[in-house]
């Protein structure tokens, strides 16, 4: 199709019988296409008229999109200390119409810039925030959490700072806390130990924060399902897919029964993985599973007795000196 432009005509009836007869071929089979604003010849294809965009119209439509709340910015988040919503005055000699301000005027911007600088840092409740979201936020780079799980860690990091449980204790061990919990409850595998590792704190006190924060906020966490470890074990251990499905149904039946009753989901996982390979015949030591499931070679031989008590028909496996 030829797209040919033609200026503005100082006949305003000569550009109007423009649009209605093709100056090509002399054709009064006009097109209109409503999605792209022209006007085109049927019979040769000439663009008679184009959409013309008004400066005026478009900052009026941007003005309107920014009113209906559709290009307000970047959305405001709990992982910061002041929400996303803080405020910056710039340093500048000059007011929004671009003129010149006084010396007067001059003294007292930068006398507010000065008092908005020290409101942001000046209470306790603040400077608590912005350290707990940094190391927060090493968590989530370093565990690869996704928005929501840090969002609801946030939340529950404000909850226990607003009931004044935190006063005299570790800022690291209650985010620990809150993080495992958000896992807990978005069903994200991540344990204790590992968050605490990735901010290099105390476990065992992280343990006492994430109950103290349980007791006082009320919050009742779904219970850990053994079935969510089998997949990321076998991908660490590279175990076959045959043998996930065999340990799978294993585990069904293992639920079930009154041995798993207290035990730890992962070591029920690593060792029902242990036992389906000694069914199918694959050749996977004791050493390779408990490093893939990061657990001690111990745990894995105990929580493997268990299971055979539910499944007698496990042969015996070679015996492993560590």
């Amino acid at each position: 199709m030829k797209n040919l432009f033609y200026g503005y005509e100082n006949d305003q009836s000569d550009y109007s019988e423009s649009i209605n007869i093709c100056r090509e071929c002399r054709c009064e089979n006009i097109l209109f296409d409503p999605e792209m604003g022209e006007r085109a010849c049927q019979n040769c294809g000439l663009v008679m008229q184009e959409r013309l965009e008004c400066l005026e119209n478009d900052a009026s439509a941007k003005f309107e999109k920014d009113q209906s709340g559709l290009h307000t910015g970047m959305p405001s988040t709990l992982a910061q200390a002041d929400k996303g919503l803080s405020t910056l005055i710039p340093y500048s000699s000059t007011d929004v119409n671009g003129s010149t301000l006084s010396l007067k005027q001059r003294q007292n911007m930068q006398t507010i810039i000065r008092w908005n600088k020290i409101s942001n840092s000046n209470r306790s409740y603040h400077r608590n925030l912005k350290n707990a979201f940094s190391v927060l936020l090493r968590i989530k780079d370093k565990l690869s959490l996704s928005d929501p799980v840090t969002e609801k860690s946030a939340y529950y990091y404000r909850k226990v700072l607003d009931l004044k449980v935190i006063k005299g204790r570790s800022i690291k061990g209650f985010v620990v806390a809150a993080a495992y919990t958000a896992c807990r409850e978005s069903g994200v595998l991540r344990s204790l130990d590992e968050i605490s590792k990735a901010v290099d704190t105390d476990r065992v006190f992280a343990g006492k924060c994430y109950r103290l924060m349980l007791r006082r906020l009320r919050v009742r966490l779904p219970e850990i399902d053994a079935r969510s470890h089998l997949t990321r074990i076998a991908n660490n251990a590279g175990i076959t897919e045959l043998t996930l499905r065999k340990a799978a149904e294993m585990m069904a039946k293992l639920k079930d029964d009154a041995v798993s009753c207290g035990k730890d989901p992962k070591a029920l996982a690593v060792a029902v993985l242990y036992g389906a390979c000694l069914v199918k015949g694959d050749k996977v030591s004791q050493v390779n599973l408990s490093r893939a499931a990061d657990l001690s070679i111990v745990t894995l031989r105990k929580r493997f007795q268990d299971v055979r008590t539910v499944f007698p028909e496990i042969p015996n496996g070679p015996k492993e000196v560590v």
